[in-house]
């Protein structure tokens, strides 16, 4: 099959880049900043971030939550919390961003990779039992796009054989499955707020914590493995070294600025939303006439909008898409190379199967651009990719 672009002209000013991604600031953000600057707090568990921990406990639904300065660093919270030990094996996709292996690979454990489902993109829940073994501790489901997991099934297994569920939930906030939030369901939960995600703090991310046994210590891991969080609230009159742990607290300016971006949670969510399915609506025929295949939603599942995007035919397909895409001044990207497939993965990690469905959608996946203020060039944009040729 040959790939052909085509030239046309179009009103988009050549000379005008569209970026793949722009954050969007809510307009309160700079005064929180100013507030917790003017009262002297700068240091991580000031009053904005008592103000994030009470929003996410009550959106999210759970026990409680803990900010961290990455989703990277509250999965290696989970992996602490789990006791996680050298030779441990924990199950999840290859089609992920590094940290959901890493954070256990830190502490000694082999990740199990399966292959994923052809419709979400997310874990195949049907390929997960035939990988657990003795020495499996957890299940890492990764909610791809914002879309959840087959969570039911997922702990179903999870009680079955006494596995703790981690959920990364990275790119999930707002989103939910059978009207449970994600991030809720496991015993943990993963959050990022990095300046990619729908609600952001430039770096930043959450623990949520779903299992009242892991309360306390999550705290003292969050503390450099002191107790001086308990020291803070009289519980004791002095702190000291309790556990292991590191300072995985974000500094007070970043829990100000995401307060600002959570207070405005379901207005992102709807505008986003509302690109979303223009998109969605638009590249019908596209599909219909198997140029593409569009983003699969289950019924049961109520996405976020967090990301957007096509799955061509063919590798070459997608070199060529983007290829055209960048000639018209449209920056669009592919996502994963499967861990399995990656020198760390080879080296740390195994795999079950023959990840054919991973190996497929990490060569012709590809996302659009999809951020607050897209607006006025969205007829453009989807004019543009839909008079792509193959």
């Amino acid at each position: 099959m040959v790939y052909k672009t085509t030239n046309f002209n179009r009103s988009l000013d050549r000379n005008s880049v569209i970026p793949f991604n722009k954050p969007y600031m809510t307009g309160n953000e700079i005064a929180n900043i100013f507030e917790s600057y003017n009262n002297g707090v700068l240091a991580g568990d000031g009053a904005f971030t008592k103000k994030c921990h009470k929003w996410l406990e009550e959106n999210c639904h759970i026990k409680k939550a803990l900010l961290t300065h990455s989703c990277t660093a509250a999965l290696e919270m989970a992996a602490i919390l789990l006791n996680i030990s050298p030779g441990d094996e924990v199950i999840m996709p290859s089609y992920t961003f590094v940290s959901t292996a890493n954070a256990f690979v830190l502490r000694g454990a082999v990740p199990v990779f399966v292959d994923i489902r052809p419709d979400t993109l997310n874990i195949d829940e049907e390929k997960i039992e035939e990988a657990i073994t003795s020495k499996t501790k957890a299940i890492v489901p990764v909610h791809y796009a914002g879309v959840a997991c087959e969570m039911d099934q997922i702990m179903d297994i999870a009680t079955k054989h006494k596995l703790a569920v981690v959920e990364d939930a990275a790119q999930a906030l707002g989103a939910y499955y059978k009207g449970k939030p994600l991030g809720s369901i496991g015993h943990l939960g993963a959050l990022s707020f990095h300046e990619t995600k729908n609600i952001i703090s430039g770096e930043g991310g959450a623990l949520l914590i779903n299992d009242a046994k892991f309360l306390d210590r999550a705290e003292i891991i969050r503390e450099k493995g002191t107790n001086r969080s308990r020291f803070f609230r009289g519980e004791v009159d002095k702190y000291t070294w309790v556990d292991i742990g590191s300072s995985y607290l974000p500094g007070e300016l970043i829990a100000a600025f995401l307060y600002a971006q959570l207070g405005k949670m379901d207005s992102i969510t709807a505008a986003r939303i509302s690109l979303w399915n223009t998109y969605h609506e638009q590249f019908a025929e596209g599909e219909s006439l198997k140029k593409w295949r569009r983003p699969i939603v289950p019924e049961h599942c109520q996405h976020n909008a967090h990301m957007y995007y096509l799955l061509l035919p063919s590798l070459e397909a997608r070199e060529s898409f983007i290829h055209y895409l960048k000639q018209h001044g449209i920056n669009s990207i592919f996502h994963y190379i499967p861990l399995h497939s990656s020198e760390a993965g080879k080296k740390f990690a195994r795999y079950i199967g023959d990840m054919a469905v991973t190996n497929s959608v990490s060569d012709r996946l590809v996302r659009l651009p999809l951020w607050i203020g897209l607006d006025h060039k969205m007829n453009e944009i989807v004019d543009l990719i839909n008079r792509f040729s193959l």
